[in-house]
């Protein structure tokens, strides 16, 4: 793979509970692990902090959506106002550790579900985030109503 482009973070402190950035500051964030993880609570930790799936959310969604727009060009669709929601799970695997599972939520206003769905379904074969956890993540493309 010829890489074009790299991206760097730091981890520090105590892991989920500590603390994240990149060297240029553009994201600068504390971390807390969630109440339902036994941590301060809240979907975002203690006081909005950050937490490992909702940065993982935030990026599959905006890598997916870029997909979507691309294969929509390659197909002369238009998209319209549309959208990606990404919700990331996280619970115990059959082999003692810890596994994700996503649902890519797809809206595209404009278009007959069955195409959307189609448009969908090529972009998650071409998202680098897709291709990425496919075989090892459990991922869920569906096109929902606005």
């Amino acid at each position: 793979m010829n890489v074009i482009y790299t991206a760097d973070a730091l981890a520090t402190g105590a892991g989920r509970d500590g603390h994240v950035r990149t060297p240029d500051g553009v994201l600068d964030l504390d971390l807390a692990v969630p109440k339902e993880m036994g941590g301060a609570g809240g979907a975002g930790g203690a006081g909005g902090a950050a937490n490992p799936e909702l940065l993982f959310a935030a990026g599959y969604a905006a890598c997916f959506h870029s997909a979507l727009q691309m294969v929509a060009r390659e197909a002369k669709a238009s998209l319209g106002d549309s959208s990606v929601g990404a919700r990331v799970g996280i619970g115990p695997n059959d082999a003692g550790g810890f596994g994700l599972a996503v649902t890519l939520e797809v809206v595209v206003p404009d278009l007959p579900h069955e195409q959307a769905q189609q448009l969908a379904d090529r972009a998650h074969e071409v998202c680098p985030y897709s291709n990425a956890t496919r075989g090892n993540v459990d991922v869920t493309v569906t096109v929902v109503e606005d």
